[in-house]
């Protein structure tokens, strides 16, 4: 079994793969504080569920893949792997490690982990050109080339960070939960502000797309745009752009990387 963990900003999403099938997946939050012993316990206490594997912390798993956006967590991760994991193979992604995606940009190692990954995967799954578009704690768009080169992307903020600062900076609003009004015009704040989330961010998705693949690709229409990350199903189906929906991307590049890097040299 291979274990793949990627770490973002507010959420780390875990899975578990039996060969290129993901039988397990786990969603917890991502606390920078917590040390390489709490996060074994908590790993422990998550896998020691699963039917497939032992009880003992490690029982079962063959490889761990990592990718980390918060430096302080991956710390802490690479000491979990040395202190529990010792005998199993495991790759953590950060510059050196072998992805098969040419990185053209400015400088290559700003660029963070999880988009990479997401890069290797959409190569693989679905060919280039394509663009992957992210819904995390900030929305990224990632363009790659038809020759299956990662050629740089778009940065805005996320959904949730969105409705936060409305909350926190409206004297009249208040946080709320993200869900898909009854109609566009709003009859009440919560639903105008829902509205304003939903379809705000489905607009800003179709726009984006619409002027990334223009740069990308002759034909724009040559271009496969794949969504991710946890609150893309609130805007999937009100885009227009989005042609493949993938929950479990970063997990499957995860995947693809630890095979490249450690199964061809075993």
């Amino acid at each position: 079994m291979l274990l793949t963990i990627d770490v973002g900003n507010t959420h780390t999403v875990l899975g578990l793969f039996d060969g290129d099938d993901i039988v397990e997946h786990w969603r917890i939050s991502t606390d920078a504080r917590r040390t390489a012993d709490e996060l074994a316990v908590l790993l422990q206490g998550l896998m020691g569920m699963h039917p497939l594997l032992g009880d003992e912390l490690g029982d079962g798993i063959d490889g761990i893949a990592i990718c980390a956006t918060v430096p302080s967590v991956l710390h802490e991760l690479r000491e979990v792997t040395r202190r529990y994991y010792g005998d199993v193979p495991a790759i953590l992604v950060e510059p050196g490690v072998k992805t098969g995606v040419p990185i053209l940009m400015d400088n290559p190692k700003e660029v963070g982990a999880d988009r990479i990954i997401n890069a290797v995967a959409a190569v693989e799954l679905y060919g280039g050109p394509a663009i992957v578009v992210d819904f995390g704690t900030a929305t990224t768009f990632d363009a790659v080339s038809a020759r299956g080169e990662y050629v740089g992307g778009v940065i805005a903020p996320g959904i949730e960070i969105s409705v936060e600062a409305l909350g926190v900076r409206g004297a009249q609003l208040r946080k709320i939960e993200v869900a898909r009004p009854r109609s566009v015009i709003g009859k009440n704040t919560v639903e105008a502000m829902q509205s304003g989330i939903i379809y705000g961010f489905a607009g800003q998705v179709d726009g984006v797309v619409n002027r990334v693949a223009r740069e990308l690709a002759d034909d724009p229409d040559d271009v496969t745009v794949i969504a991710t990350g946890g609150l893309a199903p609130m805007v999937l189906g009100e885009s227009s752009v989005i042609d493949e929906h993938e929950p479990w991307l970063t997990l499957i590049g995860l995947r693809l990387v630890y095979e490249r890097n450690v199964s061809r040299t075993a």
